[in-house]
């Protein structure tokens, strides 16, 4: 049977207090009070209501002296294979806000409370990583967020910061007014992120003339689903740019799939956890004269981060999906189960936002978070786009002081 992640991990992330009495010590300190406790195994400090357990190796490892941390690189000194498994501090104390350890050796250690408690297991889990607003078309288009300008969003950093909050807020984000040029489209691309090479190049432009061995090179339908599900790291962002369309039809199709996941664990958690350990396989397999390509990526639809089971990624590519040979056959009718009440929750047509891309609109698109799709459409239809690396484009957020962690 199919061993759940609540099974494994999670239970040895919360072991049992030692039966054993600890020595205290309590201080007070400007704003809160502190009580360290002193266990065989860790350390556990009271500070602003939350009992926090940090282990001693960790404490060693995590010294913020100059020797053990260099604070102009931001890189650690100290070399943690060669600490003691065993090492306890000689001699503890809270003074002036800050917990001041010293170890066997004379080495003395000095962290601020605040920041233990920002770097601790137990407050970790309770915080969300990363601020997002989950929508559905309603929530989305009563929030009437802005789109940017062009002209401003290449030469204001304020302009590029309200943007990228919606981006990290929502999961899209447009900038109007883009001159209908692919060398436009990079400009602004490049403005935010570095663009991510891949089998179908940096910036592509293409049409519905069958060049490459994907549907999406058609002028049928699509369904929603996020893109390179079949890379091991699916690229991050997607951005699309509708440079000209002489037809009808086309609009695209965009849904949070994060709200989904959260309606399926609200309403059935059992299938949420299938749906978050299950390792799914994803192909992109394309032979032709030009194209030779054979990609393989393998996980779960959802990725969850183990310590506060907030999803940060979604795999859902039902034209992409491989050969499901990665789990007994007993959990197979329930990963279907669960596949279909996700599948159901996407399907929902109040969760469903349409957009017509015109030339000038450039959307930018969570892969990790925000499925696309499009309706069919007649006559011909050219866009432009690109995929940027996800790690540049939350550096340049961070850098401009939003809050942005994943």
């Amino acid at each position: 049977m199919f061993v759940r992640l609540s099974a494994t991990l999670r239970p040895a992330l919360r072991r049992a207090q030692p039966s054993w009495r600890p020595r205290t010590q309590s201080r007070g300190c400007a704003a809160k009070s502190a009580a360290v406790h002193l266990h065989q195994d860790c350390l556990e400090l009271s500070y602003g209501g939350t009992p926090m357990r940090f282990n001693y190796v960790w404490l060693r490892d995590h010294c913020r002296s100059a020797e053990s941390f260099n604070s102009s690189t931001h890189q650690r000194n100290v070399d943690t294979g060669s600490i003691e498994l065993s090492i306890r501090p000689d001699r503890t104390a809270v003074e002036d806000g800050h917990l001041v350890l010293t170890w066997p050796g004379g080495h003395v250690s000095k962290y601020s409370l605040s920041w233990l408690a920002e770097n601790s297991y137990e407050v970790s889990k309770q915080r969300t990583v990363h601020q997002r607003i989950l929508w559905n078309s309603d929530i989305y288009e009563s929030a009437n967020v802005p789109s940017a300008t062009y002209d401003k969003f290449m030469s204001c950093d304020d302009e590029m910061k309200k943007f990228l909050q919606n981006y990290l807020l929502y999961g899209i984000a447009f900038v109007d007014e883009v001159p209908a040029t692919v060398e436009a489209t990079q400009e602004v691309t490049q403005r935010v992120s570095l663009i991510r090479e891949t089998t179908y190049g940096g910036m592509w432009c293409f049409t519905s003339d069958f060049s490459r061995g994907d549907s999406a090179y058609s002028q049928l339908a699509l369904d929603r689903h996020t893109d390179t599900s079949y890379f091991q790291e699916p690229c991050g962002i997607q951005v699309f740019h509708c440079l000209k369309h002489e037809g009808t039809g086309g609009r695209t199709l965009l849904v949070d799939g994060f709200y989904a996941a959260e309606q399926v664990r609200q309403k059935s958690p059992e299938n949420f956890e299938l749906l978050a350990t299950v390792p799914i396989r994803h192909d992109y397999i394309e032979k032709s004269e030009s194209h030779q390509n054979h990609m393989t990526g393998i996980g779960p639809v959802l990725s969850v981060y183990p310590w506060n089971n907030e999803v940060y990624l979604m795999r859902y590519n039902n034209y992409d999906r491989g050969v499901i040979n990665t789990v007994p056959h007993d959990a197979v009718r329930r990963w279907y189960v669960a596949h279909r009440e996700l599948t159901t929750e996407l399907r929902r047509p109040e969760n469903e936002l349409w957009v017509k891309l015109t030339p000038g609109k450039v959307i930018f698109i969570d892969n990790w978070r925000v499925l696309h799709g499009r309706e069919s459409f007649t006559g011909l239809r050219q866009l432009c786009g690109c995929y940027l690396t996800r790690d540049d484009i939350i550096s340049t957020a961070r850098c401009l002081g939003l809050p942005a962690l994943s």
